[in-house]
């Protein structure tokens, strides 16, 4: 069975949503109102409504970073989170975590990123290069 995700989140101003996730991330736009919008968040659906975003906090310890939690995000084959950091460096896109190696040599090595949306959403985007090791103990 094949499905797709998906989250509803809250962002401050509809403009800045579609400046980031569809031209800065690449999404592709779906529906829309006046209150909401859509994305194509690789390959899942992503409806950015207006209001007050979720309260974040750096409480969740993965290896040597405390990261963002709560957090959205994707896992990308590797080529194109290459492509994607680089997209986002080009852009000056604010790190919280720069691209980084986790777990190098070990079971689920994996590339990963965090930076912010324009209304404070953390996005954690994970680069593999074999989604055969994403859930690899």
């Amino acid at each position: 069975m094949q499905s797709l995700f998906h989250l509803a989140i809250h962002i401050t101003d509809l403009d800045e949503a579609r400046a980031f996730y569809g031209g800065v991330l690449g999404c592709k736009e779906g529906r829309s109102t006046e209150t909401w919008v859509d994305f194509d968040f690789f390959g899942h659906q992503l409806s950015l409504h207006l209001g007050e975003p979720f309260m974040t906090t750096r409480t969740g310890k993965v290896g040597d970073h405390m990261v963002m939690m709560p957090h959205i995000g994707a896992v990308l084959p590797l080529d194109d989170w290459k492509a994607l950091a680089e997209r986002l460096e080009q852009a000056g896109i604010a790190f919280d975590i720069p691209p980084v190696v986790r777990f190098e040599g070990g079971s689920g090595e994996q590339r990963t990123m965090f930076f912010f949306d324009p209304s404070g959403n953390p996005i954690e985007i994970k680069g593999f290069r074999d989604f055969a090791s994403v859930y690899a103990s």
